[in-house]
C-alpha cells in the first residue's frame, strides 16, 4: 500500500535524470510544484464506527512518488510525523534521496527513532553513496535500509553496512535508461552476505547486462526476471 501525503518532485542527483515518474518521458514530467494531496490524513481516517479505515499490521510505502524530505514539505512533515506516531500498528517505509535533510522538522520525541518507521537511503553511484551514507549512519534511526536504485555503476557498501538491516538493488527503467550490469548486482549481494544483511534484487532495469550481453527488458517483466535469477536473501523478512 502507498501513502502519498503530497505530490510533485524535482531532481536531486543523477539517479533522478530518467525518473520513471518525473523524468522527461514520464507522465508527471515538469510537475515540480509540491502540493498536499487529498490523502494527507489517510492513515488516520475512520469509518462510521470510529475504526481506522486502514487496518493495522500493514506496510505503508510513504512518499514513494515524491520525497518525504522535500524542503517545501517541512511544515506538513510535522503533521505527517504525528500521523505516523498515532498509527503504531502500521510499519511506515520511507525512502529518500534527501537524507541530508533528515533532521529538519524531526519530532521532539523522536529519540533514537520510532519503532514503526523504516528509513531508506537511496544511492545510485559511488559519489552519492560516499556522501549520503555517512550522514545516514550518523542519524538516530532504529530501522535502516539502503536502496541502490537506479544502480548506475559498481558501488562498494562495505564501510556502510554496519547498522543497516537490508539492501535493495534495482536498475533504471525508461526509454533512455542506462545499463544495469549483473556483476554490479552480484558484487553488492556478496557484500551483504559478508555483513549478514538481507538483500533483494528488485528489478533489472530496461537495459540489463549479463554475460557481456545487454538485453532490453519490458518494464512489466523487469521484476519477474530479477526474481527468476534466485539471488534474493530475505530470511523471512516481510518488509522488503
Amino acid at each position: 500500500m502507498n501513502w502519498e501525503p503530497w505530490t510533485g518532485c524535482y531532481k536531486a542527483s543523477d539517479g533522478c535524470t530518467n525518473c520513471y515518474l518525473y523524468g522527461p518521458h514520464a507522465k508527471r514530467y515538469d510537475q515540480n510544484t509540491i502540493q498536499k494531496t487529498d490523502k494527507f490524513d489517510w492513515p488516520i481516517r475512520t469509518n462510521a464506527k470510529g475504526e481506522y479505515k486502514i487496518k493495522g499490521n500493514k506496510i505503508l510505502a510513504t512518499c514513494f512518488a515524491t520525497d518525504f524530505f522535500l524542503p517545501e514539505a517541512d511544515e506538513w512533515r510535522k503533521e505527517a510525523w504525528a500521523i505516523i506516531k498515532e498509527r503504531t500498528d502500521i510499519d511506515f517505509l520511507i525512502l529518500t534521496k534527501r537524507i541530508d535533510r533528515f533532521l529538519v522538522s524531526l519530532p521532539s520525541d523522536w529519540g533514537n527513532g520510532y519503532d514503526n518507521v523504516n528509513i531508506g537511503c537511496s544511492v545510485e553511484n559511488k559519489e552519492v553513496a560516499d556522501y549520503r551514507l555517512p550522514l545516514f549512519l550518523s542519524y538516530p534511526i532504529k530501522r535502516r535500509f539502503i536502496a541502490c536504485a537506479p544502480l548506475l555503476e559498481a558501488i562498494d557498501l562495505t564501510s556502510y553496512l554496519h547498522g543497516v538491516d537490508h539492501v535493495t538493488v534495482g536498475g533504471e527503467t525508461g526509454r533512455e535508461a542506462r545499463e544495469c550490469d549483473y556483476e554490479w548486482v552480484l558484487n553488492i549481494r556478496e557484500q551483504c552476505i559478508k555483513a549478514n544483511v538481507t538483500f533483494w534484487f528488485k528489478n533489472t532495469g530496461s537495459l540489463f547486462k549479463r554475460d557481456n550481453v545487454v538485453e532490453k527488458i519490458n518494464p512489466f517483466k523487469q521484476t519477474g526476471v530479477a526474481k527468476e535469477l534466485g539471488i534474493n536473501i530475505l530470511d523471512g523478512k516481510r518488509l522488503f
